[in-house]
């Protein structure tokens, strides 16, 4: 008897089917079953999704892949299909495709699982680069014959940045400081200064502070003597009313030089410390605490004195700040060579100049349609005239980078029909030799660097480095702003070039 069912248990055991699974491997041209002919195929997929998982390489080291997960669909096609192809195409900088044919090991003999859910597989081993934009198409094995409709489901997917929960975990982010925490407090201790604290990063030594309202307010740079984590303070001078103005820290590690990623936070009042004595109900005791007692008053009614004071000074700045805002800001021609990079260094440039010196910026990419109406000559000397300010933006000579990323683009400087910075300093020549014109002129470069023989008239005009003169940049394109008449200006601008 105990023979015969274990007999009968082994058969049931037989018969029941296994799952099928999933063998995924390359295939990037067409599947084998495309060249031959197929009574029945099978329909196409329920569903397609794509999202982002982070697994772990090493220690401190992760990687980012796509999971795709696919269902399939609950119909007697099913007993047809024999594999699902993937295939994804990623458009960014370059262009990627690769796709993976994944095989069921078995054939299905029922529309859904035998626990009663719908068939779904994935497949996790796409590697995903930052902000790119994926298509993402799937269709099932056998396909639909020659000159017959092929069933495929496809989605997009974008990428997102450094600062997404799971794509800060990249090795590129974490270098850029994603996993960085400044903790950054700004507090306003008087009128004119802010202190800012932020926990420092080993990755580097050297961080630069802004401060805006509406316009930029303050600037300070602050450089360490080693580059270790700890707790670091600096005092930033400002011009304008600072509560709840909003603090910019912008780090400059050696992994991501000045493309690192910026954090922010928001100055609030500085706290005031009191002092509190305990009491004693005890005479004796109170006697001996009179005296401070006495000394403790005092110092509370010379702080109410000072704070209405400053809350009656704080109303004056209040009141006078919305007229500063008024400002129409700084007008600069920038005048560059060809052979800066446009992308890497113009653009970043233009950022600075209107982000942090608020500038209104004129470039001769911007303005290709009026540069065709008038020309170059007529354009170049209407943008100097209505221009506060020109600036001769020197290339260092350290443009391999820069070469071997912007290409041959159509937005390349390489291409264009005429260089704009020895026409610039041509037209513009006879002004650098008159103090009168003089101070509208400014040479900003990024390194140290020597001006070309060529353009050894540019010596007489103020030199900034950037980021090192950051600071008195900016100070000197804000001053820029102050619209007074034209004759005063420029007979302003003669002493002060005079002094100079």
């Amino acid at each position: 008897m105990s023979l015969v069912l274990l007999s009968l248990a082994a058969l049931c055991l037989g018969a029941a089917p296994l799952e099928p699974m999933v063998q995924c491997g390359s295939e990037n041209g067409p599947s084998p079953e495309w060249m031959v002919s197929h009574t029945l195929t099978p329909g196409d997929l329920r569903d397609l999704r794509v999202e982002l998982v982070k697994t772990s390489v090493a220690m401190d080291d992760y990687s980012i892949l796509m999971n795709i997960s696919w269902i399939l669909r609950a119909d007697a096609s099913i007993r047809f299909l024999k594999a699902t192809k993937i295939c994804v195409t990623g458009k960014s900088n370059f262009q990627s495709y690769s796709c993976v044919r994944c095989n069921y090991t078995e054939a299905f003999q029922t529309q859904t699982r035998p626990s009663g859910g719908k068939w779904t597989y994935s497949y996790t081993d796409f590697p995903v680069e930052l902000n790119t934009l994926y298509f993402i198409g799937a269709h099932n094995i056998p396909n639909a014959n020659m000159n017959e409709d092929s069933p495929s489901l496809s989605v997009n997917f974008t990428s997102p940045g450094c600062l997404d929960h799971v794509m800060k975990y990249k090795k590129k982010c974490i270098e850029a400081g994603s996993l960085w925490d400044p903790n950054i407090t700004a507090c306003q201790k008087d009128e004119k200064t802010v202190e800012v604290n932020f926990t420092t990063n080993p990755l580097g030594n050297r961080y630069l502070t802004v401060i805006q309202n509406n316009t930029v307010i303050g600037i300070a740079e602050l450089e360490l003597q080693q580059s270790e984590q700890t707790r670091t303070s600096v005092m930033v001078a400002v011009t304008g009313e600072s509560k709840g103005a909003m603090v910019q820290l912008t780090p400059y590690f050696h992994t991501c030089g000045n493309d690192c990623i910026r954090r922010k936070g928001e100055v609030v009042l500085c706290p005031q410390t009191g002092v509190s004595f305990p009491l004693d109900a005890s005479g004796s005791v109170l006697s001996g605490w009179l005296p401070l007692l006495l000394l403790a008053l005092l110092v509370a009614a010379w702080v109410l004195v000072v704070g209405i004071y400053l809350m009656w000074r704080h109303g004056k700045i209040k009141t006078s700040f919305p007229t500063t805002t008024l400002l129409s800001p700084t007008k600069v021609l920038v005048v560059y060579p060809s052979e800066i990079c446009f992308h890497h260094t113009i653009c970043y440039f233009t950022e600075f100049l209107q982000t942090h010196c608020r500038s209104e910026v004129i470039l001769d990419k911007w303005q290709k349609k009026k540069i065709a109406e008038v020309g170059l000559v007529q354009w170049l000397t209407t943008q100097k005239n209505e221009a506060d300010k020109v600036i001769f933006l020197l290339s260092n000579d350290v443009n391999t980078v820069c070469d071997g990323t912007c290409g041959k683009s159509k937005a390349s400087p390489h291409e264009n029909s005429q260089d704009l910075f020895p026409l610039a300093f041509n037209l513009f020549c006879s002004d650098l030799r008159s103090q009168t014109h003089l101070c509208k002129y400014m040479v900003v470069n990024f390194r140290e660097a020597d001006t070309k023989d060529d353009y050894n008239a540019l010596n007489v005009c103020p030199k900034y480095r950037l980021m090192k003169d950051a600071a008195a940049f900016c100070t000197e394109l804000l001053h820029a702003e102050q619209h007074v008449p034209v004759g005063e200006r420029l007979q302003a601008c003669h002493y002060s070039c005079s002094s100079m």
